[in-house]
């Protein structure tokens, strides 16, 4: 997705805009890459479109909700979804193992921990819904991991936007 759709869909729909989109790129859809949308909703800010607080506030938001939604989806399905994966799929097996491993074994810290990291930031709410990870554990150190990633990408369209824009 281009930076002036993104930007265009801001202007036209506001702060829901802004929710949705980055719903979507929490449930890892294609077409949603954060480094892009992200600032975008910080520029949109810093042009006078909506407090920076709120625009943080409103990302977390969004991306607790896929978080929440993809900890559902492996806490509800996940065994079976993965049989199914496995059997299309099956040299991946070893790799999301080695995630569902990762946490059992470190729990809170190794949420926190993968929600900065790209790719596996989205991922990782499935297996912690298939082991059953403890909700309000995880729910306490997704946040804190969305809220980081999101301050620095959005707070980077906010601080670096006229350079930002320049560019594109």
């Amino acid at each position: 997705m281009e930076l002036q759709v993104i930007m265009d869909y801001f202007v036209e729909y506001g702060p829901i805009a802004i929710y949705l989109i980055v719903l979507m790129e929490y449930l890892n859809l294609p077409g949603f890459p954060a480094g892009v949308i992200m600032p975008a909703a910080g520029i949109w800010a810093a042009g006078g479109g909506l407090n920076f607080f709120v625009t943080i506030l409103i990302t977390v938001l969004a991306g607790l909700t896929g978080s929440i939604l993809l900890y559902a989806l492996g806490r509800g399905g996940g065994e079976m979804f993965l049989q199914k994966y496995y059997r299309k799929f099956p040299k991946q097996q070893k790799l999301i193992e080695d995630k569902i491993a990762y946490v059992q074994q470190k729990g809170s810290v190794g949420i926190f921990i993968s929600k900065l990291i790209p790719m596996v930031r989205t991922l990782i709410s499935i297996p912690a819904g298939i082991v059953r990870m403890n909700f309000v554990k995880y729910v306490i150190s997704s946040t804190l991991g969305i809220l980081v990633w999101n301050l620095v990408f959005v707070g980077a369209g906010y601080f670096l936007g006229d350079t930002v824009l320049t560019m594109f």
